[in-house]
């Protein structure tokens, strides 16, 4: 059975499930995969208790109320990770990039693996992509300020992310549009963020958050960009490597 650590957001965890039966489509009820979603809505607020614990994930200087942020969220994941572990889990996945700066505590934590998404996404672009190539980055400001994406990727690629104005004004707004379920919204405030990359020639764009997906593929305006493959859905990746494990 596969573990999902679920409500960062809900409609994420959701979208993960959404993914998982997508792939399974097709197939009768009983040769659907088993899976528990666990929707841990009061996970404290992840990119609040981020720059503290390692300093290889961030830059930001160490501080004794982020210390103690910090492990009120490894807490509550911890929780969620156990409760998934005790009811039978072959293994767990977490459909929530900023997340995974906990996941070295987690894993050291918990006797079932954890799938790290982060390092899902490397190898599918390393499989895709030329080395070298440029790759956009849009997520969080937590998940940027932790460099999840950039200790992974730095060796292979070049990660582009938008301006400040745009991560501001774009990325944020859509991340919070997502969650208010303003879909609509959502995608047209995406559209500048997008746009930038493209201009930067990226090869691909990961959606390091994944409220982002959601706002991307809801609408038909953006079905160029969609059947050019330029987008990398970290819950998608998740979903088919998910899948692999589960077999």
């Amino acid at each position: 059975m596969i573990g999902i650590l679920g409500g960062m957001g809900t409609q994420a965890g959701l979208d993960f499930c959404n993914k998982l039966a997508m792939l399974n489509r097709g197939k009768i009820d009983q040769e659907y995969p088993l899976f528990m979603l666990y929707n841990k809505s009061n996970i404290p607020g992840r990119p609040e208790s981020i720059g503290l614990h390692a300093k290889t994930l961030s830059t930001i200087p160490l501080k004794p109320k982020n210390i103690i942020k910090y492990n009120k969220v490894l807490k509550s994941l911890l929780n969620g990770c156990r409760s998934l572990e005790k009811s039978g889990c072959k293994f767990i996945v977490i459909p929530c990039n900023t997340a995974h700066y906990w996941y070295e505590d987690l894993q050291s934590k918990i006797k079932i693996p954890i799938i790290n998404m982060p390092k899902e996404v490397f190898k599918h672009t390393k499989k895709n992509c030329k080395k070298n190539s440029k790759i956009g980055l849009l997520a969080t400001e937590g998940t940027l300020k932790t460099e999840i994406y950039n200790k992974l990727f730095k060796k292979d690629f070049t990660i582009i992310k938008p301006t400040e104005n745009l991560q501001t004004k774009s990325v944020n707004k859509t991340i919070r549009y997502v969650k208010m379920g303003n879909i609509k919204l959502a995608e047209k405030s995406i559209r500048p963020a997008i746009n930038y990359l493209l201009k930067k020639r990226c090869k691909k764009i990961i959606l390091g958050c994944t409220e982002l997906p959601i706002a991307i593929f809801a609408f038909k305006s953006l079905k160029k960009i969609k059947l050019s493959k330029t987008f990398l859905d970290p819950n998608l990746i998740l979903a088919v490597s998910s899948m692999k494990n589960y077999k």
